[in-house]
């Protein structure tokens, strides 16, 4: 068996373990699959149920939950897609860039007293190969 994979393997289980056992505790006003799907509308803009599920790998049916409780909470609208009027697509309200941010904040906060005794270059390292790991997986 290879050691660095393993070694990543490793790692990665503890690191899953960590964040896990602290996602009990909220940053902002959010949970993570709100945190997440908003952070997707933010940065790409309107999106329906069938893209948000591929872009997370999720079903439909569980996308669809997570988005009429964003909705209800007054953090995206439903707009109807012109091309198809069966399907809608979710926008961000002020509401909801308000507790995307304040969520954001927190959460980078208390990432930057995990990493507080790291370098600038370790930080943006640890980032460039974090991200190159998540686009990983958009090819699987």
């Amino acid at each position: 068996m290879n050691k660095e994979i393993s070694t990543i393997e490793l790692e990665l289980a503890l690191l899953i373990r960590r964040l896990t056992s602290i996602s009990t505790r909220k940053f902002g006003t959010l949970d993570r699959s709100a945190y997440l799907l908003l952070g997707q509308i933010q940065a790409h803009g309107s999106a329906g149920v069938k893209a948000l599920a591929e872009e997370f790998r999720l079903d439909i049916s569980t996308v669809s939950r997570q988005t009429t409780a964003l909705e209800q909470k007054g953090y995206v609208i439903k707009t109807p897609d012109p091309e198809d009027g069966r399907a809608y697509f979710y926008q961000l309200t002020d509401e909801g860039q308000r507790a995307l941010e304040e969520t954001q904040a927190q959460r980078t906060e208390r990432i930057g007293l995990l990493l507080k005794d790291w370098t600038d270059e370790e930080r943006a390292r640890l980032g460039e190969l974090l991200a190159k790991f998540n686009r990983t997986y958009l090819d699987d």
